[in-house]
């Protein structure tokens, strides 16, 4: 159908890689996005090996709905699956800010989980007739002097060594 951008999750195109490697008319995908769900970095395998890693680019999304649903970006290399990466979620989106602290609202050091926590512009205000529940999610950011508020996503990762942030 001539599809330029595919958004799915890992799962669902798990099912879908079979036919478009044995595909042999090629495609028109410039990009594959990822999101909804952790992504398996070496079940990508069979795609790098017919595809490479440039055309279609792979991209990694994470992201919730507090945010309107994208929080994260990054795109998947093959030195992903060779660093033996998990599930890399990349860099945060312009209008957002995001930190991994402990349960002391610190942030934690390289190798260590921590718990998700998002900011600024793009955050939600809270949930529409949930005050108690905006009021446990939705806290005052520790880092700014400004009244911002951070998302406690409840999800948990950590810091590689290299930087890189991965979804645990």
């Amino acid at each position: 159908e001539g599809v330029t951008v595919l958004n799915q999750t890992p799962s669902a195109f798990k099912q879908l890689m079979p036919v478009a490697c044995a595909n042999e008319s090629g495609n028109a995908l410039r990009y594959v996005v990822f999101g909804g769900e952790a992504l398996e970095v070496k079940a990508l395998q069979p795609w790098f090996q017919r595809f490479g890693d440039q055309q279609p680019q792979l991209i990694n999304m994470y992201g919730i709905t507090e945010t309107t649903v994208h929080v994260t970006y990054r795109p998947i290399t093959q030195a992903d699956l060779q660093a033996d990466a998990s599930s890399p979620i990349g860099e945060v989106i312009p209008d957002l800010s995001w930190y991994l602290l402990d349960s002391s609202l610190n942030p934690v050091a390289k190798g260590c989980i921590g718990e998700l926590y998002v900011g600024q512009a793009g955050l939600a205000r809270g949930y529409l007739n949930r005050g108690d529940l905006t009021a446990t999610r939705f806290i005052a950011d520790p880092f700014s002097n400004h009244g911002e508020r951070l998302y406690r996503t409840g999800d948990l990762a950590r810091y590689r060594a290299d930087g890189v942030i991965e979804y645990i």
